[in-house]
C-alpha cells in the first residue's frame, strides 16, 4: 500500500504544470459590462467589470484602455505590460515569445512600477526581464486556459485603438 502512494505521488508531481512562482491571484467572478472609465480597486486589473467590446489581441505600440483589455482576459487572454524604460531588447524578446499566439495582449504602460507585468483573469505576475522562465511558463498555464470566464470566445473583430 505504501509503494501505490508513492508512485501515485510521484506520477501526480511529474504531471502537474511547473509552479509559478510569485504569481498574485484574486477572486474576481465575471465582470458586468459598463461604458466609460471603470475605477478598479489594483493598479492592473484582471477582472471586474469591463467595457462591453474587448480589446483585440495583438501587440501594440500604445497604452490600452484598461476596459477593453479586461474584457479580453475574461476572453482567456494573457496581457502583458512593460514600463517603458525597459530596454529594446526587452520589448523585442516578449513580441518574439508572444508571437504567433491567439489570445495576448501586449503594451507598454507607464504607470506600473515593475519593468514588466503578466496578467490573466485573477492571475498576475511581475518581472524583472524578458528572458524569465516565467514568461513561457504564464503564457502556457492561462491563456485560454486558467479561471478565465469565456475561454474560447473571440479576440479579434472589436476594438483595436490605443489611449
Amino acid at each position: 500500500m505504501k509503494r501505490l502512494f508513492i508512485a501515485a505521488l510521484l506520477l501526480t508531481a511529474c504531471t502537474n504544470e511547473p509552479a509559478l512562482d510569485g504569481v498574485k491571484t484574486f477572486d474576481f467572478k465575471g465582470g458586468d459590462h459598463k461604458l466609460g472609465r471603470i475605477e478598479y480597486p489594483v493598479p492592473l486589473p484582471a477582472g471586474g467589470p469591463h467595457n462591453p467590446a474587448w480589446q483585440n489581441c495583438g501587440i501594440y505600440t500604445g497604452e490600452l484602455h484598461e476596459e477593453y483589455a479586461v474584457h479580453s482576459l475574461e476572453h482567456g487572454a494573457v496581457w502583458v505590460t512593460y514600463n517603458p524604460t525597459v530596454t529594446k531588447a526587452d520589448v523585442l524578446q516578449l513580441q518574439e515569445a508572444l508571437a504567433g499566439r491567439t489570445h495576448i495582449l501586449l503594451s507598454p504602460r507607464s504607470e506600473q512600477q515593475a519593468p514588466i507585468v503578466m496578467t490573466a483573469w485573477n492571475a498576475q505576475l511581475e518581472l524583472q526581464e524578458a528572458s524569465d522562465p516565467r514568461v513561457t511558463t504564464f503564457v502556457q498555464t492561462y491563456e485560454q486556459a486558467g479561471t478565465a470566464p469565456e475561454i474560447g470566445a473571440s479576440c479579434s473583430g472589436a476594438y483595436s485603438e490605443t489611449q
